[in-house]
């Protein structure tokens, strides 16, 4: 596991450039150079497949384009990107809830998000790994969320708050029901 999202690079003179018309595409360039492959992961581990993340990726960076003249620097940028990604994210899957009337328990109307992960050419992970992916994925998206950013992301429920705007003990209890979740589907799948 390591710490994938990248630290603030950017200062007021970033916060000027972006927001003149003869230096903001430059400067939008270094943003998305910098934070595409986070904000990739994040989005991968929701949605898991490569092709959407890459296509919410773009997404998000296109909302952002179209929104930052109003980006306030008192908020990370980070996280206001981070924050567009998972509310993305968070679109596609209700919309694939939506589509494919699927349940929060895996059956044969979801079984796809699972059988996903091992027939993905892009995961490698041995058979452990298979089975761990294969637990969180029948988490609801919030657990999903909040298991990913502590386990795979190493962050501290504080910085998890600012990204998500949740309460902490919220987040707490969120992440404690993902483990035993995870635990349980492990222990009956293994």
């Amino acid at each position: 596991m390591n710490k994938s999202v990248t630290p603030q690079l950017f200062d007021a003179d970033f916060f000027d450039r972006i927001q003149n018309p003869n230096t903001k595409k430059e400067a939008f360039s270094e943003l998305v150079s910098t934070y595409s492959a986070s904000l990739y992961w994040q989005v991968r581990r929701m949605v898991l497949s490569h092709n959407m993340a890459d296509e919410i990726v773009q997404e998000t960076f296109l909302k952002a384009w179209k929104s930052i003249d109003k980006f306030r620097a008192d908020a990370k940028i980070y996280t206001w990107l981070y924050r567009i990604a998972i509310n993305e994210s968070l679109n596609y899957i209700n919309k694939q809830k939506r589509v494919k009337e699927l349940s929060i328990e895996i059956d044969d109307d979801n079984r796809y998000l699972v059988e996903n992960v091992a027939s993905d050419p892009y995961f490698d992970g041995d058979a452990a790994e298979v089975l761990l992916q294969n637990a969180i994925n029948t988490l609801p998206p919030k657990q999903k969320q909040v298991f990913l950013l502590r386990y795979y992301e190493e962050l501290t429920y504080a910085d998890i708050v600012e990204l998500t705007g949740i309460s902490e003990g919220s987040l707490k209890a969120s992440y404690h029901h993902a483990v035993n979740k995870i635990k349980k589907y492990i222990e009956e799948h293994h």
